[in-house]
């Protein structure tokens, strides 16, 4: 199961400025006015604004991992396949400035990359050689993030019938291993099988599937105001 660098390049591909040989900066110019300035004034909205994020950095936070955005947060350009990922490596989040456009989908990314790195804060997590520890995240984060709700498969012309949220945290969760691990098809769906109940029903931070923004804002809600009942015995 396991492969050696020289056979996996575990998803780098995707993400190019994060091989510093072939690392450019851009001018002032370019990034006051591109890209990635639109990438960053987005970024800070989600933080200050989605309730996904908010509980999110609150959780990691309660666990000892203050998250910043200047040092774990990166906008750059990507494959035009991917809109984030979760470098384990340096624990940074990266935002891919060419394929986010809107506020909504920013904060979808963010949430998602966000609880890949709730997973790294809390669990030791073997990123690069075990699979089934990449594929429960997976699937906690297509589950937990909003990638698989009504209106988000409504928008991809993807109508289900019964267990349709399963069957799009299941597909979601596929994909994004594929696109990382050089492993067939037919191997990752038996190690998304076999973890996939029990990763599926892990919904912390959330204490629940927040289907909705609403269903985010009471998760937070809670989360906040979690100890005040035993603060006040």
């Amino acid at each position: 199961m396991d492969h050696s660098k020289q056979e996996e390049d575990y998803g780098y591909h995707l993400f190019p400025t994060r091989n510093k040989d072939k690392h450019t900066k851009n001018s002032l110019s370019e990034s006051l006015f591109t890209f990635n300035r639109k990438c960053q004034v987005m970024l800070k909205f989600a933080m200050e604004t989605s309730p996904y994020a908010k509980l999110l950095l609150s959780a990691m936070k309660s666990s000892g991992c203050n998250v910043l955005n200047d040092r774990h947060f990166t906008c750059e350009d990507c494959d035009g396949t991917v809109s984030g990922g979760f470098d384990a490596a340096s624990s940074q989040i990266v935002l891919c400035q060419n394929n986010i456009h809107q506020q909504s989908h920013m904060n979808r990314v963010v949430t998602h990359e966000l609880i890949h790195a709730f997973d790294h804060c809390r669990a030791h997590v073997d990123w690069f050689n075990n699979y089934r520890h990449l594929a429960c995240s997976e699937i906690r984060a297509a589950n937990l993030s909003g990638d698989c709700t009504f209106s988000n498969e409504v928008a991809r012309f993807n109508f289900g019938l019964k267990q349709h949220h399963q069957a799009c945290v299941r597909g979601r969760a596929l994909r994004s291993i594929l696109a990382v691990r050089n492993i067939s098809r037919e191997e990752a769906e038996k190690i998304v099988d076999e973890v996939f109940d029990t990763c599926f029903n892990d919904h912390a931070p959330f204490g629940r599937i927040p289907h909705s923004k609403r269903d985010a804002q009471f998760a937070h809600r809670e989360y906040e105001n979690r100890n005040r009942y035993y603060a006040n015995l």
